[in-house]
């Protein structure tokens, strides 16, 4: 039986997915470890393997015959470096979403895996929930006819604690939460309408994060903590209005994609919940999920045809695993990806087109809202109407 060994770069946040990939009697087993905290090396070493090779450094992780695979969970301005290493050490990558921080970045990685002869997989576990698997079959299916326009709102709740007491808070290691956070989201609009953004409109501010606050000042340590709404006491975690904070925390973008299609996107990080709202408009309907109640509706309207005479509530099932039963599926994917060269439900150019549109919007938002358009780069795979022009001529 083939076995597929991986190593990964980052202990901590995401890499939890790891338990999915250690199988010691199973097709893949995670062999090894680097990170730049000696405990979260051991937290990995007392959860996953504790005969595994651990360090902090990952070179030393490339230099080993005895991993095939790198998965790279590190912070999002590390990626491009990782993800370059590994390829060019010959290994294949699954790299969390954002690919990197800049489209230029994305470049250098898939200039690197179109040389290696290895594998990339980025981490949109979004298209493996099935709430989103749903939409497409319906939206693949006719319902609701020719997509014409999309809104997607995204309430980020608990924004503060998971983006502003961390590296997360400086444009310097994110560029701005439109990679971070809306990454998944243009994917989705991407992969749902089959189109790619070409041109964006945006606006967006700190409206509550960021101030006055020294760079130095943790938590525990504020003499605010017992009053602060944003205090944060179960870790060494910095204060959310210090300084140096400088990405927006609510942004609204307007893109037009290929072939005319409208979509708005919204994201606020102080919002009290949490909460993905997509609404995809055809010719002939409507489709929107409810992923509070986990429900997909769609809407039908007058079409010369049955699907006029009824409204359809799609209930999602409950499915074993973490993310609504995604992470498991995903990891499955870049195993036979790996061993067996079955293409998974993403691809590195989309991975690519998601830090494109969020970079563009950023643009957007810090030149005062002017239309950028998306750099789509050299590597975008050909339409199939492309690729009839070539065999016809």
């Amino acid at each position: 039986m083939k076995q597929l060994r991986i190593g990964i770069i980052g202990a901590g946040g995401r890499s939890s997915i790891v338990e999915y990939w250690h199988k010691p009697e199973g097709n893949s087993v995670v062999v090894a470890a680097a990170d730049v905290s000696l405990k979260a090396l051991d937290t990995f070493k007392k959860d996953v393997n504790e005969a595994a090779f651990v360090t902090t450094d990952y070179q030393e992780l490339l230099l080993r015959e005895d991993i095939d695979a790198i998965a790279i969970f590190s912070p999002d301005f590390m990626h491009e470096e990782h993800a370059t290493a590994a390829l060019q050490a010959g290994k294949h990558v699954y790299c969390e979403k954002p690919l990197a921080i800049t489209p230029e970045g994305c470049d250098r990685i898939l200039d690197e895996w179109k040389k290696s002869g290895k594998h990339l997989m980025i981490g949109f576990n979004m298209r493996y929930m099935s709430m989103y698997q749903t939409m497409k079959e319906i939206i693949d299916s006719g319902v609701i006819g020719e997509i014409k326009a999309v809104w997607v709102r995204h309430f980020v709740g608990l924004g503060g604690y998971f983006y502003y007491h961390d590296w997360h808070g400086t444009a310097a290691n994110t560029t701005s939460l439109l990679l971070q956070k809306a990454s998944h989201d243009f994917d989705v609009i991407h992969w749902l309408t089959g189109k790619y953004a070409k041109k964006v409109s945006a606006y967006g501010s700190l409206d509550y994060y960021g101030g006055d606050k020294p760079n130095d000042l943790h938590c525990p340590d504020c003499e605010l903590k017992d009053t602060c709404p944003e205090a944060s006491l179960e870790r060494l975690t910095q204060c959310a209005f210090r300084e140096e904070i400088d990405v927006e925390d609510n942004n609204m973008v307007i893109m037009e994609l290929e072939g005319g299609i409208k979509a708005s996107y919204m994201q606020c990080h102080f919002t009290p919940d949490y909460s993905r709202n997509y609404t995809f408009i055809g010719t002939k309907g409507r489709i929107e999920n409810d992923d509070v109640n986990d429900k997909v509706y769609v809407k039908t309207r007058k079409s010369g045809s049955w699907h006029e005479m009824s409204d359809i509530v799609y209930e999602m099932k409950q499915m074993p695993g973490t993310h609504g039963g995604a992470d498991p599926r995903i990891c499955e994917d870049f195993v036979n990806l790996a061993l067996y060269n079955k293409q998974p439900l993403t691809t590195p150019f989309a991975g690519r087109m998601s830090v494109a549109v969020g970079c563009a919007a950023t643009e957007s938002i810090r030149s005062g809202g002017k239309v950028v358009y998306v750099d789509q780069g050299i590597h975008r795979p050909k339409t199939d109407e492309e690729l009839k022009v070539e065999v016809n001529a």
